[in-house]
């Protein structure tokens, strides 16, 4: 029996969550069909879900791709997931108490999560630490957004590996444990303050700088050299072919 197409976004969601799959993947359609055995008309039903989702993008030419997020899209993602976190945690202290069955599913993911700080596969850790966002709205009463949360943590573990996040993942977990802990005692503005603070460290670990000149890099490296100004412009002509000269179009065309 073949894979359908809604098993193939979600393996790929699950790939990107763990850091399998790295911002500008290419995702082939005919290599896909014969890893999931199935068509790629199956494939491409499951690659255009997830282009409606955000995370593969597709161009007419090149085939489809994992997305690279721009600084801008990074900052969006953060400030999305913290409305809907916080959001969710708010309106379930208006509820009361989280349920017992929940707090033991939660517990358990924590479990996980600190079984996995312990072994080498840097995947599956990042797939929990990241997925215990999605299990802690699903825990909270709310599948529709749980679903969001998912494709919302995809982006922004996309967002991490492109940006090199230097996050700890000891001290996120210990953030997940301590929310959990908030709720199971019913203080639920600690849970959402402390949800709050936890989203804030992971997107501060960013190293996201938005360039105030897209041509600074280039712009620096092509500025005259301040000793072979208007001073000496014939010696420049003359030297043009030395490639010792610094001004010569032997450097110039090293640096394009």
């Amino acid at each position: 029996m073949s894979t359908s197409a809604s098993e193939i976004s979600a393996r790929i969601v699950e790939a990107v969550m763990a850091q399998k799959l790295a911002p500008g993947s290419r995702l082939g359609e005919q290599q896909l069909a014969m890893l999931f055995d199935c068509s790629r008309t199956i494939v491409r039903e499951a690659l255009t879900r997830l282009a409606a989702r955000g995370i593969v993008t597709v161009s007419a030419r090149r085939g489809w791709f994992v997305i690279e997020p721009s600084q801008e899209e990074a900052r969006e993602a953060f400030e999305a997931r913290r409305v809907i976190e916080l959001g969710l945690i708010r309106s379930t202290g208006s509820t009361g108490k989280i349920d017992k069955a929940a707090l033991r599913q939660l517990k358990a993911h924590l479990q996980r999560e600190k079984a996995a700080l312990k072994e080498s596969d840097v995947g599956n850790r990042s797939f929990l630490l990241g997925d215990f966002h999605v299990c802690l709205a699903e825990c909270l009463g709310n599948t529709l957004l749980a679903d969001t949360l998912r494709d919302f943590t995809a982006r922004t573990t996309l967002i991490a590996m492109l940006y090199q996040s230097t996050h700890d993942a000891v001290q996120s977990c210990e953030d997940h444990v301590q929310i959990v802990a908030a709720l199971e005692r019913g203080d639920h503005a600690a849970a959402e303050a402390l949800m709050a603070a936890h989203i804030g460290t992971v997107q501060s670990a960013l190293r996201v700088q938005a360039p105030t000149d897209p041509l600074a890099q280039l712009r620096d490296a092509l500025a005259p050299l301040q000793q072979n100004t208007a001073a000496k412009p014939r010696r420049r002509k003359a030297a043009a072919s030395s490639p010792n000269d610094p001004d010569s179009s032997t450097y110039l065309g090293a640096l394009l």
